[in-house]
């Protein structure tokens, strides 16, 4: 092949004046460099071994904020090795639109080490930081399910969709303070349900009001049934503590938590149980018929396995510390601001949090692609429902951590009214524009309600009282 390469250039180099022997042999080594480029990194040039394309609704809705860099690093240098780095820099890093916001996160360490200005900075700093990387993961669990067959590759992208909302879950567990916790997860429930699927079905029957936009029910139906089983093992907690037997009883505390971590087991299962409809025996509903991203060549993975595996590594360490400070730091800028943390949990950090993904699944309804819109947009929601929720709950019963599946009465009544309005929405199979206004609507509402209504503060001792029942969150409400 590189003879054949070298007699062709040879031949029409004397009729091209911008071409010399030099550039000849450049290209030669830049195309050999590329073969051995492919080979660590385990691509091979035979079909019938090149690593498999795995679409799938979430990583083709991240994939429009995705682009092939214009600058091309490192093309003159002669190292193998460095010129590896640079491109593999050049396809991890400039390879989103948004990879200006990769700014905000050295500025939110610096910020935070050296206490620079208010705190509220660093909170604002750290979520601007996550929008990039929270896209940046979605795009490397991709490349590595390119490796790793269709099962394994699917149960990636089904468990690591919602990795953001997951880590600073898990920090804001481990500082104790629960109600931004479950402030953060009710918000990114509420806003897949509302904001995310309510502005695709605004946004879709604007753009396609000469024709009725049709999607496909069966999948819907089914992240309906788990999002209603999610409701009831939230509301059941909540019931049992303001029943009438359970009141001024010395062990309701003790059962409502005993319920919870009940209640997290089977939804738990639910999920597992899920997994497995949506990965082996109805698989059919949920693969997406979509061509493969533009930014993958010829079907083929744009980097390596090791490769990806180390970024997604490093990119989680990062989230985790932009985690860490945000829920350190979300008192002080709730005060800075003046704003309730109830509304910077449940209506701020999910809308920066996943803005890649969900400006990707409005996107797919501009273009009359429903079904990928809702599969984003429930999808998330159902997994956050049973599936990190609930093992938020099992971590901290393993942490010693008294934390129960109870919200208060108006986030209840949310999380309850927002699955019941989006099942009519989508009953019927059909959409357009004012079903989608509706939805938007009611999450102005909510949103509305959370800023505006006295809500219960934030502080440590607060939130590990309502961790552990002895307190109502009802209680702190009407304080």
């Amino acid at each position: 092949m590189e003879a054949y390469t070298r007699f062709i250039i040879s031949y029409i180099t004397p009729h091209l004046s911008v071409f010399s022997i030099s550039s000849v042999n450049w290209i030669i080594k830049d195309m050999d460099s590329n073969e051995a480029w492919d080979a660590e990194n385990g691509i091979v040039s035979d079909s019938s071994n090149e690593p498999k394309i795995i679409q799938t609704a979430h990583s083709l809705s991240s994939s429009l904020l995705r682009k092939k860099s214009d600058v091309a690093l490192g093309l003159n240098i002669r190292s193998l090795l460095v010129r590896r780095i640079l491109k593999n820099l050049q396809d991890v890093i400039l390879g989103t639109k948004i990879c200006a916001l990769f700014v905000a996160i050295p500025f939110a360490i610096v910020a935070e080490y050296h206490n620079f200005g208010r705190q509220a900075w660093v909170f604002a700093l750290s979520l601007i930081g996550l929008a990039p990387l929270a896209e940046r993961v979605s795009f490397l669990t991709e490349q590595i399910a390119y490796y790793t067959g269709s099962t394994v590759g699917g149960l990636l992208n089904a468990t690591c969709g919602n990795a953001t909302e997951l880590i600073i879950a898990i920090f804001a567990l481990h500082q104790g303070k629960i109600a931004v916790l479950k402030y953060s997860l009710l918000g990114s429930i509420l806003s897949n349900l509302l904001l995310v699927l309510g502005s695709s079905l605004f946004c879709g029957g604007l753009a396609n009001m000469s024709e009725e936009q049709k999607f496909d029910r069966n999948q819907a139906d089914v992240n309906i049934l788990l999002l209603f089983l999610g409701v009831l093992c939230h509301a059941l907690p909540l019931f049992t503590q303001h029943s009438e037997d359970a009141a001024g009883t010395a062990f309701s505390a003790s059962s409502i938590l005993l319920l919870s971590r009940v209640n997290s087991i089977v939804l738990l299962v639910a999920y597992i149980a899920y997994l497995f409809f949506q990965l082996k025996t109805h698989r059919q509903l949920f693969d997406s018929e979509e061509e493969p991203d533009d930014n993958c060549e010829d079907g083929r993975a744009i980097i390596g396995f090791w490769s990806a595996f180390s970024w997604l590594v490093g990119m989680t360490v990062v989230i985790a510390l932009l985690s860490e400070y945000i829920v350190g730091t979300i008192e002080a800028a709730s005060i800075s601001w003046g704003i309730p943390i109830s509304f910077l949990s449940i209506i701020l950090l999910p809308i920066v949090g996943n803005a890649a993904e969900h400006a990707g699944a409005i996107i797919f309804a501009y273009k009359n692609k429903l079904d990928i819109s809702l599969a984003v947009a429930l999808g998330s929601a159902t997994q956050i429902s049973i599936f990190v929720v609930p093992l938020c709950v099992i971590v901290a019963w393993i942490m010693h951590i008294k934390m129960d599946l109870s919200l208060s009465i108006l986030e209840t009544a949310s999380f309850a009214v927002s699955v019941l309005v989006v099942a009519f929405t989508l009953q019927d199979g059909s959409s357009h524009y004012m079903k989608g206004g509706v939805l938007l609507f009611f999450y102005t509402v909510i949103a509305t309600s959370l800023l505006v209504l006295p809500y219960k503060t934030d502080n440590d001792d607060q939130a590990n009282l309502i961790g552990s029942g002895l307190i109502s969150s009802v209680g702190f409400a009407g304080a």
